[in-house]
């Protein structure tokens, strides 16, 4: 039975590795997927990891219906930076899941920097069959369960909008903990290298 997962975790916790893999599955049984990324994530025309793997997908823009979007014959969706959908369009990827039995996989945040929910995060918390939390780890060791965007020198930035896209250089995954820890600079994630 086709199901609407939600797969959410904070930055770097391999959100994005994950949908890549699933993709690499349907393909290898000779299935169809379709991947999406909202139109919003201007940082690349694809849906790329930090480990390099990517794939085509197609950009949807705030409020643009899916359907007409996708290609005739497909055997799952699966939709990169899903916090930054509507409502509206996780209700269409609901449908498409209950009528047309089709499989939709949902990668994405659950907060945003102030600790409040995206508007497509709150939809999938609400409406999704299966939600899966994607574990990765703040600087101290514990579980990072919060994204926490900082300055050049690491300094917590506590106002703004709620979308700026943005990378290592700009977010910080994080414990609750050292989320609201006033004032504390917390190291910037290095590019992996190979130890000495």
């Amino acid at each position: 039975m086709a199901k609407l997962y939600f797969y959410y975790s904070a930055m770097n916790a391999g959100k994005s590795t994950f949908l890549l893999q699933a993709r690499y599955n349907y393909i290898e049984r000779g299935m169809v997927p379709v991947c999406l990324k909202p139109a919003i994530d201007t940082r690349s025309t694809e849906i790329s990891s930090r480990i390099g793997l990517s794939a085509p997908c197609i950009s949807i823009d705030v409020g643009q219906p899916i359907l007409p979007l996708l290609p005739c014959e497909f055997s799952c969706i699966l939709v990169d930076e899903a916090q930054f959908l509507d409502r509206s369009q996780v209700e269409e990827l609901c449908a498409i899941v209950d009528i047309r039995k089709i499989p939709v996989l949902c990668y994405g945040l659950r907060t945003d920097f102030l600790g409040k929910t995206f508007p497509g995060s709150a939809a999938l918390l609400a409406l999704a069959d299966i939600l899966a939390e994607m574990k990765t780890v703040c600087h101290c060791g514990a579980k990072a369960t919060m994204n926490l965007r900082v300055d050049a020198a690491g300094k917590p930035i506590r106002s703004g909008d709620q979308v700026c896209i943005g990378g290592n250089d700009m977010y910080v995954p994080v414990c609750r903990k050292h989320f609201f820890s006033p004032g504390n600079s917390v190291p910037l994630l290095a590019a992996p290298g190979v130890p000495d």
